[in-house]
This record gives C-alpha cells, sequence and structure tokens, in this order.
C-alpha cells in the first residue's frame, strides 16, 4: 500500500482529520473492540503485578506510584499518559525535559527493572481502555521533542491519522529512543506502519513483543 507523503496541499488541519491512516471501517471497529475488551481482560489478569509494583515503588522512596504526563496524540491532542514512576522523583528538577539515557542515574532500583522489561507502560492499559491509544501504534511523545523530530522529518504529522500505541514495531526493533537518530528511525518504521497496516501486522507486533517480554529480552 503507498502512501503519498508530504503533499504541499494537505495542511496541518486538514491531515489530522484526513484518512492518511489507511484503515478500512470494518478494521477500525475491530481494532477498538479488541482494545477494549483485551484492555479489560489485561487490567484483571495482571492487577496481581499492579499490587506487587505499587508495592514496591512506594517501598522505595515513598513517593507516588504513578507517573503520568502530557504527550501529543491522535488528531494532534494532548492527552494524559499514565505509567509505573520508574525515576526519582526530582527527574527533572530544573525543568528542562530530558529523555531518559541508557544506565541513568535518574532510575530508581525498582524503576530500572521496570524500564528494562517495560512493564512501567501497564498503566497505559487504561489509555487503551478510554481511547487514548490503541495496543499497537506509534510510541506518543511530549509536544517539545515532536517539535524537535518534525525540524528534521516533519513527516511526523501523519502519525496523527491513528491513535498513539502500547506496543510498535519500533520499540521493538529499535528500542528506547535516546538520541535524534533513534528518534528518526522511529518515525521511519512508525510511517512503514501506516503504509503496509493491516488487523494481521498488529497480532504479529502484539504476539513478538510479548514473547520478547516474557523471554526476558531487553529491547
Amino acid at each position: 500500500m503507498d502512501l503519498p507523503l508530504r503533499q504541499k496541499d494537505i495542511t496541518m488541519k486538514e491531515m489530522a482529520s484526513s484518512d492518511i491512516y489507511r484503515i478500512s471501517p470494518f478494521e477500525a471497529c475491530v481494532k477498538r473492540i479488541f482494545d477494549i475488551v483485551c484492555s479489560i481482560i489485561g487490567m484483571l489478569v495482571f492487577s496481581p503485578l499492579f499490587a506487587w509494583i505499587a508495592f514496591k515503588i512506594k517501598r522505595e522512596d515513598g513517593g507516588p506510584i504513578i507517573f503520568s504526563q502530557e504527550r501529543v496524540g491522535y488528531r494532534g491532542r494532548p492527552f494524559t499518559i499514565y505509567k509505573f514512576r520508574s525515576m526519582a522523583i526530582d527527574a527533572e528538577k530544573d525543568g528542562v525535559p530530558q529523555l531518559c539515557q541508557e544506565d541513568d542515574d535518574r532510575l530508581t532500583r525498582i524503576g530500572k527493572f521496570l524500564r528494562e522489561h517495560h512493564v512501567d507502560e501497564l498503566p497505559q492499559l487504561w489509555n487503551v481502555l478510554k481511547g487514548d491509544m490503541s495496543f499497537v501504534g506509534y510510541r506518543p511523545e511530549r509536544q517539545c521533542f515532536v517539535d524537535m523530530i518534525m525540524e528534521h522529518n516533519p513527516d511526523y504529522e501523519y502519525l496523527y491519522g491513528m491513535r498513539p500505541g502500547l506496543f510498535s514495531e519500533a520499540t521493538l526493533f529499535n528500542g528506547y529512543t535516546d538520541t535524534m537518530d533513534k528518534m528518526l528511525e522511529r518515525l521511519r518504521l512508525d510511517l512503514k506502519y501506516i503504509r503496509e497496516y493491516s488487523l494481521r501486522f498488529d497480532v504479529k507486533i502484539i504476539w513478538m513483543t510479548a514473547v520478547s517480554i516474557i523471554s526476558g529480552r531487553k529491547f
């Protein structure tokens, strides 16, 4: 499936409301039903793990269990994303947005484990249930980082045609993004996802991500 990128006659507003994300009404319906059903099941199944993680976080430093942050999502609208807190309470005390680096000393002991195995993302099952996110889609960023990416590649706007995701091919093969090069590679893979979208592709990404997490592979 070909996707024409950077058509000069498409404005930001028009793009946000267009069908750049090539998904049929049937596929969109199935995808949303899947998100609702599986997010509810996931929250029930993983509730004991939620409780264990909450206990560990609270025990380590007594700080908040859940970390929330504004991200840019579907149609370019901001939403609040939720995670288990993996960093020290004053991780950005100077107010300057920072990406998490490898062996970042701002990570707590339990936080390092959570991030290495991507289980800090589990509270986003609530984002999926609410409709802020989907199980599969691009990973949402803060506006400041979106602006930085778009200085290099304005095609990032095409991502606004779909909901951001809990899982993505880009995360699976590109890992956490801590450099601009990684951000641009992630964008390339996310645009590829739009061009090649299918429900089968979604299932493949979910399966491969689940196997990677269960097997303990770091990505």
